[in-house]
């Protein structure tokens, strides 16, 4: 499920990145507004599906989704350049993104353990070694 809402997150984040450029420098009501629900969402989910993916694969998926869309959109949108060197590269990131996920241990957690939440009662912040805390 965080897998997910990680994809989701990053098809947010290629909303907001696009609805920056129909903004016109947040000059615009309502593209800011939506661009600015789009960026909270984005973040929102991410945050929610860093809590059991690890921070680094999360992210790096997370920015690969928003770069490649946001970049596929600008072709198809924006009248930007297309040719086989930005094309490749685009698929070099796709390649990246999927390497990660594959990559990642499936059950993987976000290295909980290593430390202590506020909420862990003081007996387990005593025996992970953390009796200050």
């Amino acid at each position: 499920m965080n897998w997910f809402m990680l994809f989701v997150a990053g098809l947010l984040e290629i909303g907001w990145a696009i609805g920056l450029k129909y903004t016109e420098g947040f000059t615009r009501l309502w593209p800011s507004v939506g661009t600015a629900a789009s960026m909270m969402a984005s973040v929102a989910l991410l945050g929610i599906a860093i809590k059991s993916l690890r921070v680094g694969t999360a992210y790096a998926v997370w920015v690969g989704i928003g770069a490649v869309g946001t970049a596929i959109l600008g072709m198809v949108l924006l009248d930007e350049s297309v040719n086989t060197g930005r094309l490749v590269s685009l698929g070099l990131i796709v390649a990246g993104v999927i390497g990660l996920k594959l990559a990642t241990p499936a059950g993987s957690g976000a290295g909980r353990g290593t430390i202590c939440s506020p909420s862990a009662d003081v007996n387990d912040r005593a025996a992970a070694g953390h009796a200050n805390l």
